[in-house]
């Protein structure tokens, strides 16, 4: 049973000081690009310069070519250093329809979004990203396959087959969701802790399976 505590109100100063630890937390610094990323990406851009006729001026075919081959060596050797570039999928997430609404941010940057959210004292809004900042971080993880249209309960029920120790918390994070979103309930730091603490508790779990289908 998770304990519903009451309602706080933090002022301007505590609520500087929840967003920044908030923000200092393992999971958003994951999002940022590594330095094989940014070289991927400027590699792919030259590569799509390369291919196209709009190359810049004084850049000749053999030219070209040359510091083509070069860059592509330079991206063999990042990959033997920092691995595999993250580049794809955590800059450009795709589409992803989430109750209700398509959502093209990543669920690092949701998370971003939700923190700032709390910090000013918006907790309806701060509850509601932070559970589609949930929903995104194990679409992203390939957990679960979320159905077109699939309510936030239905979605909760559906990542509980992957993991099955987290049921309560994904309950009551998806019943805060509701009351905020459809029931209209005002929203507490209380509550959306309560969705927090099932985001973190799902970052930091391993699933059972590779995909649950809808």
């Amino acid at each position: 049973m998770i304990a519903h505590g009451p309602p706080l109100i933090p002022d301007g100063d505590e609520a500087r000081e929840w967003a920044e630890r908030e923000l200092s937390r393992p999971v958003y610094a994951e999002a940022q690009p590594t330095p094989l990323d940014r070289i991927a990406r400027a590699v792919a851009e030259f590569f799509e310069d390369l291919l196209s006729s709009e190359l810049p001026g004084g850049w000749s075919g053999p030219l070209a070519l040359v510091v083509a081959l070069v860059l592509t060596g330079l991206l063999v050797a990042a990959f033997l250093i920092w691995g595999r570039p993250r580049l794809s999928a955590r800059s450009a997430p795709s589409p992803l329809e989430l109750f209700g609404e398509e959502e093209r941010r990543s669920a690092a940057q949701l998370r971003r979004a939700a923190a700032a959210e709390a910090a000013a004292g918006r907790w309806e809004d701060a509850i509601v990203l932070r559970f589609r900042a949930l929903a995104r971080g194990v679409v992203e993880r390939g957990v679960v396959e979320p159905a077109p249209g699939a309510t936030v309960h239905a979605f909760a029920r559906q990542a509980a087959l992957a993991f099955p120790v987290e049921v309560e918390r994904l309950d009551a994070a998806a019943s805060a969701f509701d009351d905020v979103r459809y029931l209209r309930r005002p929203g507490t730091a209380a509550l959306y802790a309560r969705v927090a603490d099932a985001d973190d508790a799902l970052v930091a779990a391993r699933s059972i399976s590779t995909t649950v289908p809808a």
